[in-house]
């Protein structure tokens, strides 16, 4: 073979095989659209799906966030169907945002045990879960809390940071110095929460008083964060909707960060 073509056929060999490598080691987050699946109709009539999607570039969407997942190098994929080993076995970290209640939608799709044993048994190998609830009134947390105590982590149905009148000040959340997650950024916007309550093995993160804001869990080999509240849509995060003092952006990013470290 002529050196030449030698050189170039190795050359090829070697960037497709890094090309592989580079894919095999790339992770995916995985946001559910299952349990929320809210639906709006467009200007021709037609329903979408609207509301905590990757896709949705809107206020209401979670563009910005996947971007920034992007950005550390992890792949961004929805779930439309029932979380099962299967379909759980390829995500390193999967979301779970404001489950569905009948305001939101006729028939939502309630968190069942089959749910929640495939759940806990994905975090268990290694998953890292994101919990995104909201306050009592906006998503159903019954079913969700028989997933979330698994962990020692319940949402209550006392909620916060009401805000009203346009007092942005009312959704001030404190990050105290010296915390894991988010190492600095110092204030958050978090508005109409759930306040959580834990128990071993969960670990209050974030708290207001005496009331808890996030949380963590440890849970064999893989981790839990929780908040009251969806928290980084694109409205709280673009920039434009609240005070600079409101580091929901770098929030974001550090939050981003450090789910990608808990990964095995």
């Amino acid at each position: 073979m002529d050196k030449s073509i030698k050189n170039t056929t190795l050359f090829v060999l070697c960037c497709l095989f890094n090309l592989s490598a580079v894919c095999a080691q790339q992770k995916t987050v995985l946001l559910d659209n299952y349990f929320n699946h809210e639906l709006k109709k467009d200007k021709s009539g037609k329903e979408i799906r609207f509301h905590y999607t990757w896709e949705d570039k809107t206020l209401n969407g979670f563009s910005m966030l996947g971007d920034i997942f992007t950005k550390e190098g992890l792949a961004i994929k929805s779930l439309d169907m029932t979380p099962r080993a299967e379909n759980l076995k390829e995500a390193s970290i999967y979301i779970i945002v404001d489950p569905d209640n009948q305001k939101e939608s006729p028939a939502p799709n309630l968190i069942a045990t089959n749910d929640i044993n495939a759940i806990v048994n994905w975090v268990k190998k290694g998953g890292v879960l994101v919990i995104f609830a909201n306050d009592s009134s906006n998503n159903t947390l019954v079913q969700l809390n028989d997933l979330s105590k698994k962990f020692g982590i319940t949402f209550t149905n006392k909620s916060r940071n009401m805000v009203r009148d346009g007092k942005i000040e009312i959704g001030a959340v404190n990050v105290p110095s010296g915390n894991e997650v988010f190492t600095g950024s110092r204030k958050f916007y978090l508005k109409e929460l759930s306040v959580l309550q834990t128990e071993k093995p969960a670990m209050p993160l974030i708290k207001e008083g005496e009331d808890i804001i996030m949380a963590t869990c440890r849970y064999g080999k893989g981790t839990v964060f929780a908040v009251g509240d969806p928290w980084l849509y694109n409205e709280y995060i673009d920039g434009t909707r609240i005070p600079a003092e409101y580091e929901n952006y770098n929030g974001a990013v550090e939050l981003v960060k450090w789910l990608k470290k808990q990964i095995p």
